[in-house]
């Protein structure tokens, strides 16, 4: 195992009805821009506890945050909150609203080292950090994990750029993970959600063995509770014990306790965020893309996690090493797609035309080679995208 240091500072507050509890979380005499999406937490329900939760406190809203949130979208809550004097965010909604919060809070004060800097630089140059405004979370969509991270990913709609970002000053403060709150969620959500919080865990865990059997086993116990409740929550949608395993799960999956002390790969993901990028395609569904041919290019790297993963997770028995493998990667691409998200770009009506263009993006964003052993250059990435066409 390898060094390593572990702090989470996010509170979590989790189960049915803890809306309430942000009366006692939120300084009493803070001044709150309460951030969200297209307006589904005004349909079910959820927008009037926060309301209700919030009664004689002084708070503003910002709506309209996309999925793959938007940095243009993200200036203008900056502009919000310098106008309106804000000095607390609470993140209503599923990952792109929080990862969006994160940025808004990163970039309210955020200065650069040239007059013409913004905020993007954060993520595009690997501007440093500083400070950032406290945020709060109430989670209504589980998958990405970013309610216990300080990570961010966000969209530049002008330049269809999709970058990430992280600083530990950008961990929210609490989340609320209430289950109920995501009984209304479309099926494609849900789907999504589970897909994006399996892959999650296969970035930390799917690299070489540093005989880390405590993530290992607590990796593989994620794995197969989303594994056994994913299509249990697509069946029995208004299951309390379904969804609550399911959140924690996804929750679980990134928030720093099963990569810590590993090696990490994330090449899945880099390669997912040029495939929204350029198709708009959701976050999981490129991944649901990308992994399972990745996992068969990198099928060498990988063996020994891959023939560990066949056995532990999808109980395997193959004596010869390759066919359990493979029976491994296809037991991956049949989850996948069990869940309703495609693993090919046919299943999104998409051709291999794109695939010079990704690689050329991904070269230009990430100019190194990706991977937990750094060999997954522009031509491997080019072979995983071809066999995923």
């Amino acid at each position: 195992m390898n060094n390593f240091s572990f702090h989470n500072p996010t509170k979590i507050v989790f189960g049915e009805g803890q809306i309430s509890a942000i009366a006692d979380l939120i300084p009493a005499n803070a001044r709150i821009l309460i951030t969200y999406g297209g307006g589904s937490i005004k349909k079910n329900g959820v927008y009037d506890q926060v309301i209700k939760a919030l009664e004689g406190k002084t708070f503003f809203e910002f709506s309209g945050i996309e999925p793959n949130p938007h940095y243009e979208t993200c200036e203008k809550a900056i502009a919000l909150i310098k106008e309106k004097n804000i000095d607390f965010l609470l993140a209503v909604g599923g990952g792109s609203v929080v990862d969006a919060t994160k940025l808004i809070a990163a970039g309210v004060n955020f200065k650069g080292e040239t007059p013409d800097a913004e905020p993007w630089d954060i993520l595009a140059k690997g501007a440093p950090v500083t400070s950032a405004l406290p945020i709060g979370c109430i989670l209504t969509l589980p998958a990405t994990g970013t309610e216990s991270n300080g990570n961010s990913v966000i969209t530049k709609a002008a330049t269809h750029e999709k970058l990430a970002f992280g600083s530990p000053l950008v961990y929210p403060v609490f989340s609320i993970l209430d289950p109920t709150t995501t009984y209304s969620l479309p099926t494609r959500q849900i789907s999504n959600g589970v897909v994006d919080a399996f892959v999650h865990i296969m970035e930390q865990y799917l690299t070489y063995p540093v005989d880390a059997k405590v993530q290992d086993r607590f990796a593989e116990g994620l794995l197969l509770t989303l594994i056994e409740e994913g299509p249990k929550v697509l069946a029995q949608p208004n299951d309390y014990a379904i969804r609550a395993n399911v959140m924690w799960a996804a929750t679980m999956a990134l928030n720093g306790l099963i990569g810590v002390g590993v090696p990490q790969d994330w090449a899945t993901h880099m390669i997912g965020h040029e495939l929204t990028a350029m198709h708009g395609l959701d976050h999981a569904q490129t991944l649901a893309i990308v992994l399972p041919s990745l996992m068969n290019q990198q099928r060498e790297q990988k063996r020994g996690k891959l023939i560990q993963y066949g056995k532990r997770v999808w109980n395997l028995t193959n004596s010869n090493e390759d066919e359990l493998i493979d029976a491994a990667i296809a037991a991956t691409k049949n989850f996948f797609e069990q869940m309703g998200v495609p693993t090919t770009f046919k299943g999104y009506g998409l051709d291999s035309s794109s695939i010079p263009a990704l690689v050329d993006n991904l070269v230009r964003h990430n100019p190194n080679p990706l991977g937990e052993k750094a060999d997954i250059t522009a031509e491997v990435t080019k072979k995983i995208l071809l066999a995923a066409a």
